[in-house]
């Protein structure tokens, strides 16, 4: 029996982060995963701004050494294709420096970083880390919460229980009452390849609208050593209407599509297709409750439009840690001194999460969407405009309004 402040259950982004946070704070925690790291995680390897300005901000010491990295590749930018083939080439940053020590984005392979933040766990002396234990036991107790590793060999209780195990979890499920809701969800298969052809200067991301994937999307995202993780992402509720097989869907487009059959001519497949869902965060949930909290993917905080999850899994990570010290400071776990969780969650991500919902709605409309592409294709005052949405929510949130269109298309300024 090990008795604790905080039992973090998953040992991905999510609980890391708020293992590490809590770590940084003085809160000593127990964190539990299923699996042995290094483990590999089906997933799209993006790791964001978000992920780097929290790490900057934790301690920039973790950040040098996973720059420091050779499994990562920096990403400086974004290739939007619509569905008529223009593209908008969008670096991260305005007029951006090419060797700039920090790059403003990576891609990494999950195995990669998550053992990476897993080593940065093991530095700290106030984080119990147990691998190789499955738990799916969840006993409510008068302190908090007591857990159970399924074969009974590891027994927690904690006052605070943070679950962060995946879009998954049986605790989200069964305890939390969040089922999965097709039009808030999605499905996606991904794949590694070696020898892609034309991948995009500076690594730029490459996110494909094709006409009939809409409101989904093809993607290729640069890997070290001439590598690539490459796939295919809908919306659940489009994948059941038009009865998708989103693994044929994915090898048709590889193998016959125009844009794509020359750049995988010579292309090898890496290990295997595999498919894997997202939880989306475009619909309001509670994430909290007596003594616990939803983190991540489990908390389905995935970005509607893109399905970044990993930037997600962090800062809710980190307000759940700040959640735990202040409900320690009071003594306090109820699920209404808890619901101050969902609120900061809902400050710091949901509004994002809804524009980007409506972005996602907007790009059903094909036509509209290849009229701005051909608009913008080119065009570079529109192209520094959009350059500047990364780091600007305000300006994202006038993309959805017809009228900022009409202003930049008679050249006014912002």
């Amino acid at each position: 029996m090990i008795q604790t402040k905080v039992c973090i259950i998953g040992a991905g982004p999510g609980g890391v982060a708020t293992a590490l946070k809590l770590s940084y704070l003085g809160i000593e925690s127990v964190l539990i995963d299923k699996a042995v790291f290094p483990r590999d995680k089906v997933c799209g390897d993006a790791i964001s701004g978000k992920v780097t300005t929290l790490l900057n901000r934790l301690d920039p010491d973790i950040l040098e050494r996973f720059a420091g990295q050779p499994t990562h590749t920096d990403v400086w930018g974004i290739t939007f294709v619509v569905p008529n083939g223009k593209a908008l080439n969008i670096p991260f940053q305005p007029n951006y420096v090419r060797d700039k020590k920090n790059a403003p984005g990576y891609i990494c392979k999950r195995m990669d970083f998550d053992n990476f933040m897993v080593e940065e766990v093991r530095r700290r002396d106030n984080i119990r880390f147990f691998e190789g234990q499955s738990v799916e036991q969840y006993t409510r107790i008068s302190e908090g919460w007591s857990v159970k590793s399924e074969d009974n060999s590891l027994e927690v209780e904690a006052q605070i229980l943070v679950v962060a195990n995946g879009a998954h979890s049986s605790f989200t499920r069964k305890i939390a009452g969040i089922e999965k809701d097709n039009a808030h969800h999605a499905g996606a298969v991904r794949a590694y390849y070696k020898n892609v052809g034309d991948l995009q200067k500076d690594n730029f991301i490459e996110l494909h609208f094709l006409k009939e994937l809409t409101p989904g999307y093809f993607w290729v995202f640069p890997l070290p050593d001439g590598h690539a993780n490459v796939g295919l992402g809908m919306r659940s509720d489009f994948i059941s209407k038009r009865s998708l097989n989103l693994k044929k869907s994915f090898f048709e487009i590889v193998e016959n599509h125009p844009t794509f059959k020359e750049r995988f001519k010579n292309a090898e497949m890496v290990g295997k297709l595999e498919g894997y869902g997202l939880p989306l965060g475009s619909k309001s949930r509670v994430i909290s409750g007596d003594h616990f909290m939803l983190v991540g993917d489990a908390g389905h905080l995935i970005d509607p439009l893109t399905g970044e999850g990993i930037g997600h899994a962090f800062y809710s990570g980190f307000i759940a840690a700040e959640q735990a010290r202040d409900c320690l400071a009071a003594n306090e776990f109820s699920a209404e001194f808890m619901k101050a969780y969902d609120v900061r969650v809902a400050r710091v991500l949901g509004s994002e999460m809804k524009l980007s919902y409506r972005l996602q709605q907007l790009m059903r409309v094909v036509p509209v969407v290849n009229f701005l592409g051909s608009v913008i294709a080119g065009n570079q005052r529109f192209l520094e405009v959009l350059s500047k949405m990364y780091n600007d929510f305000d300006l994202r949130g006038q993309l959805v309004k017809p009228f900022f269109w009409v202003k930049m298309l008679l050249g006014k300024k912002r």
